[in-house]
């Protein structure tokens, strides 16, 4: 690969922010180790991450598409791949489309009822960079998108929609709250510029104060839905030390940030809710395979 070929994979890595990945990948993993007794056979394993890839890598690329002209007015984000010219607006959708029919692709070789599915889910991936211009519950949707992967990777396994889904549901509904949590505070950094520029969020709505407050309680409620998971799953120890390991992360997490110094927020964004999704994954394998 040259030079300029491993430039431009770096630039749309950056554009999908590749490394997120990590925020949905685990639980959708997590959901599939269940659902299998820790053999999804390779084949099976290696759909899903792939599904997960194209549908993310989608979703976050149109988000850059639409928001090109936002994010050029934002200090924050202007130095972005589409305004400061290194992907083209052009670029960004037809790379958009090309992940798009990649995930139904996928989901196509894993049945009918994922390919009907995976209209939907496309559809609440990418309607999503839309809801910030006329609700602030646009950190729950977000979250939502991606609490979306382990009820998609459970019926991928079992091969339908059954009963049996429930435990993956839960535990999707734990992930949204839990993404819609940390995305509450990462939108404090532009509280400012969102509410200059008619955006909704939580901080436009509550101020600070009030959306580190609906920020705790979202990850209140994630912790349970993570523990509720775990009984229904019929997760033992290992896991259960794997949530209270994620709780402390959590709690730092919030420690860390006060109202009037926000300084902290990437390291919280991004570092303490990797290692929470990471920790839980980790917690299911020992779990599963002992």
């Amino acid at each position: 690969m040259t030079a300029t070929s491993t430039a431009r994979v770096r630039d749309y890595a950056s554009l999908i922010r590749f490394s997120h990945t990590v925020f949905a990948l685990p639980f959708a993993l997590i959901a599939l180790f269940v659902a299998t007794d820790g053999a999804p056979g390779l084949v099976l394993l290696l759909q899903i991450v792939t599904a997960m890839v194209f549908a993310r890598s989608a979703a976050m690329a149109f988000n850059r598409w639409l928001d090109r002209d936002i994010d050029a007015r934002n200090p924050r984000t202007a130095a972005r791949e589409i305004p400061r010219g290194v992907i083209s607006a052009r670029a960004a959708m037809a790379f958009t489309i090309a992940c798009s029919v990649g995930f139904l692709g996928v989901a196509a070789s894993l049945g009918e009822h994922c390919f009907w599915l995976a209209w939907p889910t496309l559809g609440v991936l990418l309607g999503y960079s839309y809801a910030k211009r006329f609700t602030a519950a646009a950190h729950l949707w977000l979250g939502i998108a991606l609490g979306l992967a382990p009820p998609a990777a459970w019926v991928a396994a079992v091969g339908g929609v059954d009963a049996s889904v429930v435990p993956a549901m839960v535990l999707g509904g734990a992930v949204a709250v839990w993404v819609a949590g940390f995305d509450v505070l990462y939108a404090c950094q532009d509280l400012e510029f969102d509410r200059s520029s008619g955006l909704r969020s939580i901080p436009v709505a509550l101020g600070v104060r009030g959306a580190l407050r609906a920020a705790r309680i979202l990850h209140v409620a994630a912790l349970v839905g993570f523990g509720t998971f775990g009984v229904l799953a019929g997760l033992g120890l290992p896991y259960a030390v794997g949530g209270f390991v994620a709780a402390a992360f959590l709690v730092v997490e919030h420690r860390i940030l006060r109202a009037d110094d926000l300084s902290r927020i990437p390291m919280a964004f991004f570092t303490m809710n990797g290692l929470v999704a990471l920790v839980l994954l980790a917690a299911t394998l020992i779990d599963v395979y002992c």
